[in-house]
């Protein structure tokens, strides 16, 4: 009988396993070396980080350590014992991480300069993946933390509070730049310029954060595509949220709410494209959703809740579709500046709907007209908002009802619902 070689040399394993084998001793034996390292407050962070080894841990007891620009180029765990102080005083900023498998853990950073020429962040990482930033406290810094061109990073549990300023003096709580494959989650951020910032991000997921109070944006993402947020609460901020030049976005199960002002809105939506913006809340905002050159994207399963504009639709916007919300409460529910905008508007519930339902199926046997001749007129003379809830306005309502003339003729809802959407 022909024998393969293996039946020659039975102890002889597959190479593939042999190799994984011996990259698993590998890392075993290097966290078998691995040492712990105290710091006390009379000792300097930077030369405890110089001595360290790969892989070694260092713990950083309670104190006010005075410290800028540490350095943090290998492998390292860094914890501090009950939230040590981290004072930057102002002079530039406090830890710049540049290797990978780096975990910065339970520490207090705080007092971060500013300067308009470089990004100044308490925690910064540059080109490095698998680092860990869990559980730390950011106060008055001028960039929270701050990744650039990292992947499979982890951002989770942090405080990051600024001190609001000017927008152009401030920058922002976390922020990303030509990342893939990090998470955002868990985190609370306030006063900064934009709470959580997305630039060229792939992959990535932002998930139960809650961002508040923001000079700007709660979240912003720009040319960041194939992301998801999910069970975020942007609340009070300056302008809400804004999702702008990205495709193929995924959000879910947010809260935008309490977000007023002239130029202010839950939710931006500019340039976009073949996204899912579902099962959300939005709740007492100027206006809920703002849409300009959005396309192929699907809102379903929403709530829309006492809002300005529960949607306004710009007309460069075309075939999105608007399925199974909730619209309660709003002063206008739709509002454009076009007369054809969204491809598909069906099974909505509507409160300011007065049709009938005869054969009791739960669907309106007349279609509702979503955008009202008052919002028409007011996109095209804004003055006459202050002809709000007046009789003339009510008038003129009533009697676009029955005539149409001035509102689109393809935003009708030709199925609402009689009853609000269980969500």
């Amino acid at each position: 009988m022909k024998r393969t070689p293996n039946h020659h040399f039975p102890h002889l394993l597959p190479r593939p396993f042999v190799f994984m084998m011996s990259i698993g001793l590998f890392f075993m034996s290097v966290v078998l070396h691995a040492r712990k390292w105290v710091v006390s407050p009379n000792q300097s962070i930077r030369h405890t980080i110089a001595g360290a080894a790969a892989y070694d841990t260092i713990l950083i007891p309670k104190g006010i350590y005075r410290v800028n620009t540490v350095l943090i180029n290998k492998p390292l765990t860094i914890i501090g014992q009950h939230f040590p102080v981290l004072d930057g005083q102002f002079k530039n900023e406090i830890f710049t991480i540049t290797a990978n498998d780096v975990t910065i853990q339970g520490l207090h950073f705080e007092n971060v300069g500013m300067t308009s020429m470089i990004d100044w962040a308490a925690i910064k990482v540059l080109e490095s993946r698998n680092v860990r930033i869990i559980g730390n406290r950011v106060r008055n810094s001028y960039f929270g933390i701050y990744l650039s061109a990292s992947d499979h990073c982890l951002v989770q549990e942090n405080d990051v509070r600024g001190n609001p300023k000017e927008e152009q003096n401030t920058g922002n709580g976390i922020h990303a730049w030509k990342c893939d494959s990090i998470r955002i989650e868990n985190n609370r951020v306030a006063g900064h310029r934009d709470g959580i910032y997305f630039e060229f991000v792939t992959n990535s997921i932002i998930q139960r954060n809650f961002s508040h109070q923001n000079i700007r944006y709660g979240l912003h993402f720009m040319f960041s595509h194939k992301n998801g947020y999910f069970y975020n609460t942007f609340r009070e901020n300056g302008a809400g949220v804004a999702v702008m030049y990205t495709k193929f976005v995924t959000m879910k199960h947010n809260i935008f709410e309490q977000n007023w002002g002239g130029a202010a809105y839950g939710l931006l939506l500019k340039d976009i494209s073949d996204s899912h913006i579902e099962q959300n809340t939005f709740n007492i905002n100027t206006i809920g959703v703002y849409m300009e050159g959005c396309s192929r994207s699907v809102f379903s399963h929403n709530q829309f809740i006492k809002n300005g504009y529960a949607i306004r639709v710009q007309a460069n916007c075309d075939d999105n579709a608007l399925v199974y919300n909730n619209f309660k409460g709003n002063t206008f529910d739709v509002a454009t500046n076009g007369n054809v905008v969204l491809t598909k508007v069906a099974h909505n519930y509507w409160d300011k709907y007065e049709g009938y339902d005869l054969n009791r199926d739960g669907i309106g046997d007349v279609p509702f007209r979503p955008v009202s001749l008052y919002a028409s007129v007011i996109e095209r003379i804004p003055q006459a908002m202050m002809l709000l809830r007046s009789f003339t306005v009510t008038l003129l309502d009533r009697i676009e009802k029955i005539i149409p003339s001035i509102t689109p003729e393809g935003m009708k809802d030709e199925s609402p619902m009689m009853k609000p959407i269980k969500l």
